[in-house]
Order: C-alpha cells, then structure tokens, then sequence
C-alpha cells in the first residue's frame, strides 16, 4: 500500500508473488438472481488506474445486483471518508475502528485513546452500523508487548459495539487463539460478531457455530489452493454466513490479482453455493437475510 494526495492506493505489485498486477478493472460475472451486499469493502483505497465515487462504485455494484456494501474504515482518515461516503451515497453503510497494525504507533506516539475517542464520536453517525474492523494481527505485528495493545485496543472497540448497540467486524489475521480468548474473556459482546475475510479452519468454524459468531467469506474462498476455507464454509451455520469483497484486495478467482470492487462479491456468493451443494437463490437469500439482520435494511428500488 502507499499514498498519494487522494489517499491510500494498492500496491501495483502482488503482496504474495512480487509480480506486477494487471491494473484495470475485471469484467463483471453474471448478475446474482438475489439482492447481495458486500459485507466488507474499503472503496476509499484507490485500485487501477481510476478513483470511482462511492456512487460510481455502488451504480456498478447495481448491475450484476449487489444492492448495497458495508465501507470499512481503519483509521482516522478513512473514517472521516467513510462518512462522507455514507452521506453521498445512500446505498452505503458504514463502520468505523482502528485497525489493530496502527494502534501500535498510536499507543507509541501516545494518542491512541484520543483516537478510539473520535472513532467513538464518528460513529454516532446513524448509517455506521459496525464497530470494525479491529481485532488482532500477527502477521504484521510481532512481539507480545504490541499484541498487548492490539488486544487493549480491541477490547476498547467490543465495549463501544456494545455500548452504541453496533455489530462487530473482526479483523484476525494468524491469531486465531487470542482472539477468540478475547472475545470470550470480556465481560459483554454486542450481540452480531462478525469474522470479516474469515481466514479460520472447519475447527474454528465450529467454534464460531457454537456461539453464534458470523463467518463473512471473501475471494480467498474461490482461490483455488484454498481447501481449508471451503472445507469452513460447508460446516458453517447458513444462518451465520456473510459475503464480502474486502475491496480492493482479495479479488475473486478468475480474476486473482486484478482491481476488486462490490460489484464482484457476486462470484464469491456463487462459491459458496457450490461449495455447500445449494442453489445460488436459496444461499443468496438466506445471506441477504443474515445482512439485514446484523446491518439493519438495506433499500431495494
């Protein structure tokens, strides 16, 4: 990633091959016979060669019927984004943290409170409708004593879900275990916790089952080395799966590498069908329900 004076951009390289990327944009897969949301997008991140509006973004989206998408802020800047986004355009929702990689520098630079405090005053917002995405990330971060503050700022963001009555989006990238110690050792969860780009296997699905946590599939599902991820999505709960694009990163199979959008979730809800031996309709609709029931409506012209 890096920035220009727009904002952050994707990286023109892989972040897993090093090969140069194809910079434009896929064509769009067939329209889904269902309305989809996607569950986790960051449309403020610039992808390709162009910038879309949040309304170029969402008109594309409405072509193969994807209906709304959840814009994932991880900072402060693209909080601030996120609610102009939000007030553009109607077909948005949006959600609000620090995500966890930054509040190692925050907590350094002595101002990562007064950051959760204006994520909390932002998501007073009556379209933010999740926390997130916060949680723990071992990947980019290392060493116990910055996993202790990803841990204090995560358990910050689950009090002011509960507090304001939102949804939960976590991000939890090799640090399966503590996140889930986490989310059990606290003393109340909202009542929606959400797994976002759920990266766990068919073990921790069961998990996630037996407390009625959500699993919110990205791209890496369609990926074909990804058995694992396939393997959790037939032992899922319907009722607690979610789908997203986790734009602009994690484009879909065939598309692997190239621009992602809200307008390709739709090939990830089509994996899952397959997957789990079911109808892209019957799937789709109980998905769509399982949005609106965490999110609350979504609009359908």
């Amino acid at each position: 990633m890096t920035h220009d004076a727009d904002g952050p951009v994707r990286a023109a390289t892989d972040e897993y091959t090093g090969k140069k990327r194809k910079l434009v944009y896929p064509p769009a897969p067939p329209a889904s016979p269902v309305p989809v949301v996607d569950n986790h997008a960051h449309i403020d991140f610039r992808d390709g060669l162009v910038q879309p509006t949040p309304t170029e973004v969402m008109d594309a989206a409405a072509t193969v019927n994807v209906v709304g998408a959840i814009q994932v802020a991880t900072d402060l800047e693209s909080a601030r984004y996120t609610i102009e986004a939000i007030e553009q355009e109607p077909r948005l929702r949006g959600a609000l943290a620090i995500h966890p990689n930054d509040t190692v520098k925050l907590a350094e630079d002595g101002v990562l409170d007064q950051a959760i405090d204006t994520i909390r005053e932002l998501a007073d917002h009556p379209a933010i409708v999740c926390i997130g995405e916060t949680g723990l990330d071992y990947y980019r971060t290392e060493g116990e004593a910055n996993w202790d503050i990803q841990k204090y700022a995560f358990k910050r963001h689950i009090e002011m879900a509960v507090e304001l009555g939102l949804a939960l989006q976590i991000h939890d990238r090799e640090a399966h275990d503590d996140v889930i110690d986490t989310l059990l050792s606290v003393d109340q969860l909202p009542e929606h916790v959400v797994f976002h780009s759920y990266s766990g296997d068919e073990h921790m699905a069961a998990i996630l089952n037996e407390h009625g946590w959500y699993a919110s599939f990205s791209g890496v599902v369609t990926f074909k080395n990804n058995e694992s991820a396939r393997r959790a999505a037939q032992v899922m709960r319907p009722e607690l799966l979610l789908v997203e694009t986790d734009s602009p990163f994690l484009t879909p199979h065939p598309h692997r590498g190239r621009p992602n959008a809200p307008y390709l979730v739709p090939y990830t809800l089509y994996q899952l069908a397959e997957t789990r031996n079911q109808t892209v309709e019957d799937l789709g609709n109980v998905i769509f329900q399982n949005t609106e029931r965490v999110y609350g409506k979504f609009q359908i012209d």
